[in-house]
């Protein structure tokens, strides 16, 4: 039977383990998890880089997200670039001397899927990724109602 404690548990271990990795390019190059968090953000997620896109597909802190981003820029490693059309709209530009630091995480990245994907079929690999579709659509509707009963009370 399928028991919620366990699938909100596994996904908390996935979480935690993924953070550990992360946590092996904080020490490298002296980052904090959030800055880390922020970078990885950027390079996996193309022309999603604003502050507030963070903040809303990561669920992060605005607070947190705001002195990361300051730091990363003293650092040099991100740029603010406002938007052509919007300039109170400001993207978040990875800088040349962000690449060791990509590099080093795609390569984690890489590590860490290959094992958790490790045995898996061509096939399944297809399956699961349907599924994770079809979960992350019912957990967004499932949020949506949540929020119109919200504004219901």
């Amino acid at each position: 039977m399928f028991q919620a404690t366990e699938f909100l548990r596994l996904m908390r271990f996935i979480t935690k383990s993924h953070e550990a990795c992360i946590q092996t390019i904080c020490r490298e190059y002296q980052l904090t998890m959030m800055e880390a968090t922020i970078i990885t953000f950027l390079r996996n997620n193309p022309g999603v880089d604003t502050a507030a896109d963070i903040v809303e597909l990561r669920m992060l802190s605005k607070g947190q997200v705001s002195q990361a981003v300051e730091s990363l820029v003293q650092k040099g490693l991100i740029e603010r670039q406002p938007d052509s059309s919007d300039r109170r709209r400001i993207h978040l530009i990875l800088c040349e001397k962000s690449i060791p630091v990509t590099d080093s995480i795609d390569v984690i990245q890489r590590q860490y899927l290959t094992g958790v994907f490790d045995g898996f079929s061509e096939q399944e690999m297809e399956c699961f990724t349907g599924f994770h579709e079809r979960i992350a659509a019912n957990v967004r509707h499932l949020s949506m109602k949540d929020e119109r009963k919200k504004e219901q009370l």
